[in-house]
């Protein structure tokens, strides 16, 4: 990336510095945009690569530092898109068993994903149940040492490609969200099916899954009995802040493509770049992004010493991937007919950034998870 200043600020310690310039190069020799059609063979191949290159043991094991994460993911995204998506679901996907997983169930999943020689898979959403996971209504119940499995998920990253899936469901040990518990279920395992894959408009292997009298051992499950809601909430606290550190990796690199534009493309008998109109809306640009990685950032240090960071993770996500949404549409603007031509390098921003104003919690979610952490502090 052109711009690392940032990597001078004090939330970082050299070992941080070190990883994103590291990851940077490596990106910039192994990464392409070019996939061709079959994303999922690009998808299981770039996993691999990730693992043999170590990045992924950054998002997988039992002291997962946020920062490293983040940089990772800030750095990957500013490459490509599809490159921070097979990192960040490697960590996502096994983030419950890092974080709450059985001495077994780590022993047995996270050394294969942190080498990229299985894929991991996150499956909370449902069709009837997003951002409300209270309302989840897959359900398991209990019949002597398995764990019977019915209902659909929905919208699950990785699905249909991964090995393993972290599943929530609703268990019925209370109402609401102490209800739910998460089961590690194996891909093949019977009673579980693909039953359908979904195209969206930036290409990640996506699916619904159905489980009919899927039988899981009890030894799968992660952490008690009515445990899941807490399980997945601790895990979308450290990948919610990496969502917005990759908002930055694009936004940045939509930053880097309109400079370029602006002061090569002539006009009238200068540069676009001498234009007032487009100097104001770089610094625009310049600011919005420095503004949300003070956020991203700060979260990440405050996870990394300990601290709950519900409030600020939440405004890091909210502000990072709406301000990324403003800087590529200006660029896209910038660059006139080209930034609407597909594949242009700004055209794939646009697409990538439209997704991730919406999973991991939506923007509108994350205003009710702001206030309610605001109004719970004057509660108190």
């Amino acid at each position: 990336m052109n711009d690392s200043v940032h990597l001078n600020w004090p939330f970082f310690e050299d070992r941080h510095r070190a990883l994103a310039r590291e990851v940077d190069a490596w990106a910039a020799e192994h990464v392409s945009h070019i996939h061709g059609a079959d994303v999922d063979a690009a998808c299981r191949r770039l996993v691999r690569e990730l693992g043999q290159g170590g990045w992924l043991r950054h998002a997988v094991g039992d002291r997962l530092d946020t920062r490293s994460i983040c940089l990772a993911r800030e750095t990957l995204a500013y490459h490509d898109g599809l490159a921070d998506f097979a990192f960040a679901m490697q960590g996502l996907g096994s983030g419950a068993i890092s974080l709450q997983g059985t001495e077994a169930q780590k022993e047995r999943y996270l050394p294969r994903v942190a080498r990229g020689e299985a894929i991991a898979a996150f499956a909370l959403s449902e069709p009837d149940a997003g951002s409300d996971v209270a309302s989840l209504q897959c359900a398991a119940r209990v019949e002597g040492d398995h764990a019977v499995l019915d209902g659909e998920k929905t919208w699950i990253s990785n699905g249909g490609i991964a090995d393993f899936y972290v599943v929530f469901c609703r268990s019925g040990e209370a109402p609401g969200a102490r209800g739910i518990s998460a089961f590690i279920v194996d891909a093949g395992t019977p009673g579980f099916e693909i039953a359908e894959r979904i195209d969206v408009i930036a290409p990640h292997p996506l699916a619904r899954l159905r489980f009919r009298d899927c039988r899981v051992p009890l030894s799968q499950r992660i952490g008690a009995a009515g445990e899941g809601f807490k399980v997945a909430m601790r895990t979308l606290d450290v990948f919610r802040t990496s969502v917005a550190a990759a908002a930055l990796g694009f936004a940045r690199r939509a930053l880097d493509e309109a400079l370029h534009r602006a002061t090569t493309r002539k006009m009238f008998n200068q540069t676009l770049a001498d234009f007032q109109l487009t100097q104001a809306k770089l610094a625009q640009m310049a600011t919005t992004i420095d503004s949300a990685a003070l956020l991203v950032y700060r979260a990440a240090w405050l996870r990394d010493q300990g601290q709950g960071v519900t409030k600020e993770a939440a405004m890091a996500k909210m502000a990072a991937t709406e301000g990324a949404q403003q800087v590529i549409d200006a660029a896209v603007q910038m660059f006139g007919g080209l930034g609407v031509t597909s594949g242009h390098p700004v055209e794939r921003l646009y697409r990538e950034i439209r997704a991730l104003r919406i999973y991991e919690g939506a923007t509108e979610v994350q205003q009710l998870i702001i206030a309610r952490e605001l109004l719970k502090e004057v509660r108190s």
